[in-house]
């Protein structure tokens, strides 16, 4: 493991206006020096290419400590720069296509699971989080917001980079389509068994899936020898109104589900747009949903 390069400061006092004015490039004052900072290189949804690793790492080396850290937004750090090195180090990094960012009451770099290959994904995440982030982070870069605006897209129900808990969060779905003409009533039921929270039961001798309760997680696609659930729907969940931090906010569901990419990134947009309209500078999303009232931004989403 290399040893990280012993960081050298040369006292520069730096005025609050300059330290804000680099802080919007993206680049954020390391507490323990007036003029040592670390810059934040934008992946796009944690998704990286190999030659561009290489120049974060190149310009790690030339221009800070040597080191460099992921954010909890799939954004690279590179630690220990200069201030005198900031313009080098971003136009070096402009050199290879990567841009510096991520700060400010705007729309926040987009993260996304894996779900385009994991096991349990049901929806392209790569792509769905690609077109988010050129969209509404490199095409919004310069709309201001009341405060940041965060998004994440999930490929499934197991949550796993916590839509729910984003400004505004995507969720694959696969909706089951009972038969119940096909159903026997076999007494052990391939379908519920196969459920991981339960909810599909016999009643009657008939399959029963609680539309209400299902998860939508697809897990029970295929299970059925005699085809009992020969469709599933996919689609997409939303929702609005998540935070974490010190006051924890869950995100509430739209009460629709969208079938169709182009519906959610229509959503995404209005959502932004009502934020940016109808927010009070300094809250966040949440607070806006819920001063507004959610059945007001439901209807403003889903309209």
């Amino acid at each position: 493991m290399n040893e990280e390069k012993i960081t050298t400061s040369a006292n520069k006092k730096l005025s609050p206006e300059e330290i804000k004015r680099v802080k919007g490039l993206g680049c954020l004052q390391d507490k323990r020096y007036d003029d040592i900072f670390n810059i934040r290189v934008i992946t796009g949804n944690g998704h990286i290419t190999t030659n561009e690793h290489r120049a974060i790492a190149d310009a790690a080396d030339k221009f800070g400590n040597g080191q460099i850290t992921m954010t909890t937004r799939l954004s690279m750090e590179i630690q220990g720069v200069p201030y005198d090195n900031i313009e080098k180090t971003i136009a070096f990094l402009g050199e290879h296509g990567l841009m510096t960012g991520g700060t400010g009451a705007k729309v926040r770099p987009v993260v996304s699971c894996k779900g385009t290959t994991c096991q349990y994904g049901l929806i392209d995440t790569f792509a769905l989080s690609k077109k988010i982030h050129e969209r509404f982070y490199v095409g919004y870069h310069d709309v201001v917001l009341p405060h940041k605006f965060k998004i994440a897209v999930g490929g499934c129900p197991n949550n796993c980079v916590k839509p729910n808990l984003n400004d505004m969060g995507i969720i694959g779905q696969r909706i089951p389509k009972p038969d119940s003409e096909k159903c026997r009533g076999c007494k052990k039921c391939q379908i519920e068994k196969s459920c991981p929270v339960h909810v599909p039961k016999l009643v009657d001798g008939k399959l029963y899936i609680d539309p209400e309760e299902c998860i939508h997680c697809g897990r029970c696609k295929g299970k059925c020898p005699f085809g009992a659930v020969p469709e599933y729907q996919n689609g997409y969940k939303i929702y609005i109104g998540g935070r974490w931090g010190k006051r924890i906010s869950h995100g509430q569901a739209l009460t629709r589900i969208f079938t169709e990419e182009e519906e959610v990134m229509a959503v995404i947009e209005k959502a932004i747009l009502l934020f940016k309209n109808e927010g009070i500078a300094g809250e966040r999303f949440a607070d806006t949903v819920k001063r507004l009232g959610f059945e007001y931004v439901n209807e403003k989403l889903i309209g």
